[in-house]
């Protein structure tokens, strides 16, 4: 694994680059300021810490589990619907969630104790669930990045319907997208004060496909 240099903590969006059609860049120019968001560069690659905690943050849909699969091995991700089928013998059964979760958040803190990388699958959008992360990583004297897919909502219905399972019923997925969508609005700065190193906003799906991720080595990780 490649190490990278040392990259500045806060926000950063992807956005129109400079390989865009102007009619293309125009377009995602104005979507990105009705979202209230100034205009950035596209994000082509992420640096995390290792070891750090990873937050993935999105509605059902927008391709989180697909995302971690493509970037990190499969022991160092924590997901929420594995947790579930875990506990109830069924991923989509959302009765199980409190306990899923109960042993999600038992297993982050053995990992970042043991000083590993850890990426935690799911949904996230809600603040109480992002604060009890950022905590256990703060706990482990521990960074945290937020990785956000902001995808547009028509794409993340259609891609929920499509799946082979796992599908979560629209109504649900519509309130997935409101509540980000309430946490992306409230400034420039989504989810500043949260106690994140980073948070990094993707809302191309092309983007998304083609970012890559680096680990930086921590000095303390010996």
């Amino acid at each position: 694994m490649r190490s990278a240099p040392p990259r500045p903590a806060g926000t950063r969006f992807a956005g129109p680059s400079a390989t865009d059609d102007p009619p293309a860049a125009d377009d995602r120019r104005r979507a990105a300021s009705a979202h209230g968001v100034p205009h950035h560069h596209r994000v082509v690659e992420i640096v995390v810490a290792d070891p750090s905690l990873i937050v993935l943050i999105g509605a059902a849909g927008s391709g989180k589990s697909t995302f971690a699969a493509r970037h990190f091995a499969a022991d160092e991700i924590l997901s929420s619907d594995a947790f579930r089928a875990l506990v109830s013998g069924d991923e989509t059964d959302m009765r199980a969630t409190r306990p899923a979760f109960g042993r999600l958040h038992r297993e982050l803190v053995r990992r970042m104790v043991a000083g590993r990388l850890t990426v935690v699958d799911a949904t996230n959008i809600e603040h109480e669930a992002r604060r009890s992360l950022v905590r256990r990583a703060k706990n482990a004297s521990l960074p945290a990045s937020a990785i956000v897919l902001d995808l547009p909502p028509s794409l993340v219905q259609a891609r929920n319907a499509a799946r082979p399972s796992r599908v979560v019923a629209e109504d649900i997925v519509r309130r997935h997208l409101d509540r980000l969508r309430t946490a992306m609005d409230r400034g420039p700065e989504p989810f500043d004060g949260e106690g994140f190193s980073q948070v990094v906003v993707l809302r191309d799906p092309a983007e998304v496909d083609q970012v890559t991720v680096v680990r930086q080595v921590r000095a303390s990780a010996g």
